[in-house]
């Protein structure tokens, strides 16, 4: 019986160009896979959306005549700042709006420096106040929480000043089927 060894095995079998290595080091770390942060297969047939925010697990359910359509990860208020339980309709639609709230304030170089500012936090010299984006605005409330584009840094946990966001590639899906008079149900 013949024995063939790694070393010449790579070599005669020209396998060394197609290996990333013929050395016996460790393989390299596979890719990570990205988070699922919704899924959507609405095709758009009769009946209203409803829409189901479970403030406990951060996650939003999509309805269209009592079917489930759609579900996306969602960021709601923070301790202090809770996004309160209610049922609620959608009062106001804006594609591009921006908070008269919350915002940050910029250095002269652009710079970020303080992420959590309000139009009245004192700023120094050649700083601005940016007022936060909230694409794809949602109103629910007359007192300012509505859903829209916006970051979910750790998805199931809450993390906003009170509104629900929700991931960029989905709310444009959604606010195109969402109406006015569309209900939003807020649950823990």
């Amino acid at each position: 019986m013949k024995f063939i060894t790694y070393k010449t095995f790579c070599s005669a079998a020209g396998l060394c160009a197609l290996l990333s290595s013929c050395s016996f080091g460790p393989p390299p770390e596979p890719a990570r896979a990205e988070r699922i942060m919704y899924e959507w297969h609405d095709l758009g047939g009769a009946g209203e959306i409803s829409i189901h925010i479970d403030l406990s697990d951060q996650i939003a359910t999509i309805k269209r005549a009592g079917q489930e359509v759609g579900w996306c990860f969602v960021a709601t208020g923070i301790e202090g700042r809770g996004t309160r339980p209610g049922t609620y309709k959608v009062s106001e639609k804006l594609e591009d709006k921006h908070s008269n709230k919350y915002g940050w304030i910029e250095n002269e170089l652009g710079e970020m420096v303080n992420n959590d500012a309000t139009p009245s936090t004192p700023r120094k010299k050649g700083e601005r106040y940016i007022p936060a984006p909230m694409p794809y605005w949602m109103r629910l409330t007359d007192y300012g929480i509505g859903m829209h584009v916006g970051n979910i840094p750790n998805p199931g946990d809450p993390a906003s000043h009170g509104c629900i966001r929700m991931p960029k590639d989905f709310v444009p899906l959604l606010y195109a089927e969402v109406k006015l008079g569309t209900t939003v149900k807020i649950v823990h």
